[in-house]
């Protein structure tokens, strides 16, 4: 495993899948400055990498992210660098990301944690973790992106009744609505998102990524230059070896092998 930056993000890498981890495990790697800025300079190597198709996002030990670190809380200098920069930045990071992006959730996410998770592609949540977009129990709202990614992916008013009452949601609800995708034994998290992102690497890595660029074009899209865009997302495949090789391989019934070409 290779630490990055200051050491409070490491990168691991298996194959074509790289494991991103939260590296503070004995304060639930709640977020500081400096481990968000960790995490994006990860995300922006791992991006880099050609050989790299899927990636994860855990937290190291038992718990995937405590939030922000209370310490944090009480200096409105490095409140407002979180808010107003780095974690924006993060986010963004994330979602621009070319290859699709996996978070494991264990324990605990609430608050600006929840939000981390709403920048990645997909989520696996474990059965007893407390999720939720807490903040109105706290005396504000949440301002990290939840209230702009949220009802995208569930819809305006499912998500105006989980930010309203700033409850937790059950893990088998969150399923239920589309908000994760797997719900399984807390000790079963990590290595099932790490499954489903192996399960990813066997795609073609070019279709894949170009279908995460129509997929996070699509909401903010009118639906004719969405349209537009897919197709001509579509053509940059046209000549590719991995086109020929998916149509060959279903022809000649038999598996796939994709190399990125």
């Amino acid at each position: 495993m290779r630490s990055v930056g200051s050491g409070l993000a490491a990168i691991d890498r298996d194959g074509p899948r790289a494991d991103i981890y939260l590296s503070r495990p004995r304060k639930r790697n709640a977020l500081t400055v400096d481990l968000i800025k960790d995490l994006t300079e990860a995300f922006r190597r791992v991006d880099a990498d050609d050989d790299i198709r899927a990636i994860t996002l855990l937290g190291s030990g038992d718990a995937f992210c405590a939030g922000i670190d209370f310490d944090q809380l009480q200096e409105l200098s490095k409140l407002s660098t979180i808010a107003d920069e780095a974690f924006p930045q993060l986010l963004s990071t994330i979602e621009r990301a070319r290859q699709p992006v996996v978070a494991g959730i264990k324990q605990t996410a609430p608050a600006t944690a929840f939000e981390l998770t709403l920048a990645c592609d997909l989520r696996v949540l474990g059965d007893d973790a407390t999720y939720g977009l807490i903040e109105t129990s706290l005396g504000t709202f949440p301002q990290g992106g939840g209230t702009q990614r949220l009802p995208r992916l569930i819809g305006l008013s499912k998500a105006m009744e989980l930010i309203y009452t700033g409850s937790y949601i059950e893990p088998d609800e969150a399923a239920s609505i589309g908000l994760v995708h797997h719900v399984v034994d807390a000790d079963d998290v990590d290595e099932t998102a790490k499954s489903v992102a192996d399960d990813l690497c066997t795609k073609a890595p070019l279709a894949v990524q170009n279908a995460k660029r129509a997929l996070r074009a699509a909401l903010d899209t009118p639906l004719d230059q969405g349209l537009a865009y897919e197709r001509s997302l579509g053509r940059e495949l046209e000549d590719t070896r991995d086109f020929r090789e998916g149509f060959e391989a279903r022809i000649e019934d038999r598996d796939p092998t994709f190399t990125g070409e």
